[in-house]
């Protein structure tokens, strides 16, 4: 499902125009983007969780040259699925 997708169908539920929706939408993801950005976890009961993960550096290999390279640490944002989410994603299975 892409975004404009995840937008009218907002649109079609609430009644709203497009812009409307549109801006609804980009609110909750910049929300979710900022919070994580500011080291906050995300949490969207039933759907899952959103948090970022920090990596130390460590020592890799150039691929090309094989020459040792340091990789600086970095923070990587994570989501977690909810219970809920897996219980229903496996129960189509059956």
């Amino acid at each position: 499902m892409l975004k404009s997708e995840i937008e009218e169908k907002i649109g079609q539920i609430f009644k709203l125009e497009k812009t409307l929706s549109q801006r609804v939408v980009n609110l909750l993801i910049t929300s979710i983007s900022d919070a994580i950005s500011r080291d906050d976890r995300v949490e969207i009961r039933g759907f899952g969780s959103f948090y970022p993960k920090k990596y130390k550096s460590y020592k890799g290999r150039n691929p090309k040259t094989g020459e040792s390279i340091q990789i600086p640490e970095k923070i990587l944002p994570l989501y977690r699925p909810s219970r809920d989410l897996l219980e229903k994603l496996n129960s189509k299975q059956d």
